[in-house]
């Protein structure tokens, strides 16, 4: 049984990584988020201490280490803009570091950790689930068999509708999160380059408070791609039956299913990171380095070969963080 410490219990995704530790039979002593909004523990390890101030929570970790009883790993679920320090806090506590996703938000922090993991021996890995989804997998399959030469034409539209909340918290604040491209599209990237291979171009059309178009091209495909957080890109037959969400991936012009097989995505990679198979910073830098250059890039407007979304207007928001 391996013991965890949590970094960021009170957020959205923190649910998964408690059912993760429990399901793979490991216990959590201690979790910790300014937010006091985690009665989700009692589910899962209600014996955990708790703190909401992160002096104390420093001070518990390193106590039981001195006892000869400190964590194995340390998972986070922190802002984006906080998995760098968090992940040097659980390296030099002696712990492994299980981190989702983005893993930082820039390529030279990512490179940094690299020789921080030298220093300590210990290990990062990052939450990068859509490589474990079996039609994700299977699709992998199918690319790596076919003809070396082969470039494939694919489509990637994801849409995630975000109230104003999003705009006042952290994830509006491009400093933080790294923008709707590294929020809500890096393990978009990261799969496409797991599948495709190296990147040769990367170009964005738009990108605004609330969405993000653009093109990249890698040894094996041409990818379209449209993200957004705005309800009104969402295609009229999804608004009609009151949804939220729009997923779609087109390889060829045909549709790949992905829609199921999320579930237990977290627990599978918690599994194979027990098993010393989880990815680390070498498999996280290149997504990384997409987005980054996404960020930092000046829109070229809709020319040449851009997602047909790209084309639908963004209004302005009050609360937008321009």
């Amino acid at each position: 049984m391996k013991k965890f410490a949590l970094i960021g219990a009170a957020g959205y995704i923190a649910p998964r990584h408690l059912k993760a530790i429990k399901d793979t039979g490991n216990q959590l002593l201690a979790a910790y988020d300014p937010f006091d909004s985690v009665g989700v523990m009692d589910s899962y390890f209600p014996d955990a201490a708790f703190f909401v101030e992160f002096e104390r929570f420093d001070r518990h970790i390193d106590k039981i280490k001195r006892k000869g009883a400190g964590v194995d790993y340390v998972s986070i679920c922190s802002p984006n803009y906080l998995h760098d320090s968090h992940i040097r806090f659980g390296l030099r506590n002696g712990a492994n570091v299980i981190c989702e996703k983005p893993l930082v938000l820039n390529p030279w922090n990512a490179e940094a950790l690299i020789e921080l993991e030298k220093e300590t021996g210990h290990k990062i890995n990052n939450i990068l689930q859509l490589r474990l989804h079996p039609n994700i997998i299977k699709l992998k399959e199918k690319i790596d068999k076919s003809p070396a030469d082969k470039i494939y034409d694919f489509d990637l539209t994801y849409i995630t509708s975000r109230g104003s909340w999003y705009y006042t918290s952290w994830k509006g604040d491009v400093s933080k999160s790294g923008g709707i491209a590294t929020n809500i599209g890096i393990h978009f990237f990261d799969m496409l380059h797991w599948l495709f291979g190296e990147v040769k171009s990367n170009v964005v059309h738009i990108h605004t408070h609330d969405r993000a178009a653009g093109y990249l091209e890698f040894s094996k495909a041409r990818v379209r791609w449209f993200l957004s957080i705005e309800a009104d890109t969402l295609p009229e037959a999804v608004k009609q039956k009151g949804g939220r969400t729009y997923r779609s991936m087109t390889l060829e012009g045909e549709e790949i299913e992905f829609s199921d097989g999320f579930a237990d995505l977290h627990t599978r990679s918690y599994e194979e990171i027990l098993k010393g198979k989880g990815f680390g910073v070498a498999e996280a830098l290149p997504s990384i380095q997409i987005a980054h250059a996404i960020r930092h890039q000046t829109p070229i407007g809709l020319t040449s070969d851009y997602h047909p979304y790209a084309k639908l207007k963004s209004a302005a928001h009050p609360f937008a963080k321009e």
